[in-house]
């Protein structure tokens, strides 16, 4: 970080050019939503004062405040008078995020300065998000409960286990199919064959397990990190956290009086505080952080499920004089039957439709396996 203190001047025309923007978008909208923009508008503001105050220390000229916005921020309320609002908080959400951290290495701005800019993010998200479904947040705001239960089609598996058993299977059935029509294609005997199978089948479903493990268990610490820091700022500024709950919740539709009296309420229970801001500010359940031995032990099981499906067939076809058709019959058969099957799940799960989803896994795995068995059959005729 550089000591020259004419740095401050681009922090101050940065929050100038902010306080600004959002006056102006602020005069497109009415009611909390305005008064959000403007508060928010103020806070850039005390932004710019600090800045001003460091110039003025180090004996560096101020310059005026700006009365017009700049071209790009004046484009951007243009395109909020003709496309819409809510494109206009999409772009905010973005262009915000990405500055989020400005003041991460600036020893001269206050801590709170930098939580302030990361908090604007989570403001425009609200405001877009109340805009664009007003019906699901004014439900969650009038009913808190709503966050943990609503709809049963709401209820998503946030540990993790049904997605990673679904492509568990999935990955199972199309990669171990690939690799015993490859064998096939070779044309060595059943046993052989029997063998690849079982082998492919553990090695995935072990590395399956393994890798989900370390994916979950990391999101996880991740997750807990995040809490642990919302709770030190809840026992260090509580005022500052009441505020931001306050503004989360106008941002979402509650007028000012309103918003306060939902804040404070929370805020008088530090428990529940620190749930709501998890929930509101994080986006995080704090009692559904994922498990990852839960998911490991899924994804173990499912692509073991998935791999078996090809290798069932040579269990009863490794004596000598086994026939070597028939089981590549049946395996070719049960392939085909439980990727129509798993596609279709997964078209239910994900709303995409069965048809298409079954389709598609059908064409994809029997595309690869097709190619794997020409493969082996090729280097079976170079080398046999």
């Amino acid at each position: 970080m550089s000591n020259d203190p004419r740095r401050f001047l681009r922090y101050l025309e940065a929050e100038r050019n902010a306080s600004l923007l959002y006056r102006a978008l602020a005069d497109l909208v009415d009611g909390d939503r305005r008064e959000a923009l403007l508060e928010l508008a103020q806070i850039e503001d005390e932004h710019a004062t600090h800045w001003v105050a460091k110039l003025e220390e180090n004996g560096v000229p101020i310059p005026p405040a700006p009365t017009t916005l700049d071209v790009s921020n004046a484009a951007l309320v243009s395109r909020a008078q003709g496309a819409g609002f809510v494109d206009v908080l999409r772009h905010l959400e973005e262009t915000e995020g990405a500055d989020a951290g400005m003041y991460e290495n600036e020893p001269e701005a206050p801590e709170s300065m930098s939580q302030d800019e990361r908090e604007h993010v989570e403001r425009f998200q609200q405001m877009r998000t109340s805009l664009e479904e007003p019906g699901a947040a004014l439900t969650l705001l009038q009913s808190r409960p709503a966050v943990t239960g609503g709809e049963s089609w709401h209820r998503i598996d946030k540990s993790g286990s049904i997605r990673a058993a679904v492509f568990g299977v999935s990955d199972g059935l199309v990669s171990n199919t690939a690799l015993v029509m490859g064998f096939a294609g070779a044309a060595p005997s059943n046993s052989t064959i029997l063998f690849a199978g079982l082998a492919g089948l553990l090695a995935g479903a072990f590395s399956m397990a393994a890798g989900e493990y370390v994916s979950v268990a990391s999101q996880r610490d991740l997750f807990r990190r995040e809490i642990e820091m919302e709770a030190t700022e809840l026992r260090e500024k509580p005022e500052e956290e009441m505020k931001e709950l306050e503004l989360i919740y106008r941002a979402k539709g509650l007028d000012r009086e309103s918003a306060a009296e939902v804040a404070r309420q929370i805020m008088s229970d530090p428990k529940s505080a620190l749930d709501t801001l998890a929930r509101e500010e994080l986006g995080l359940d704090p009692d559904e952080l994922g498990s990852p031995v839960k998911v490991a032990a899924s994804s173990f099981l499912s692509f073991a499920i998935g791999a078996s499906v090809v290798v069932i067939p040579y269990l009863f076809f490794t004596g000598d004089g086994a026939s070597t058709t028939i089981p590549l019959i049946l395996a070719i058969t049960f392939a085909l039957m439980a990727m129509v099957v798993v596609g279709g799940v997964v078209g239910r799960l994900s709303g995409r439709g069965i048809l298409f989803s079954a389709m598609r896994q059908l064409l994809w795995g029997s595309g690869a396996a097709l190619v794997t068995f020409a493969i082996g059959r090729i280097v079976g005729i170079q080398i046999g």
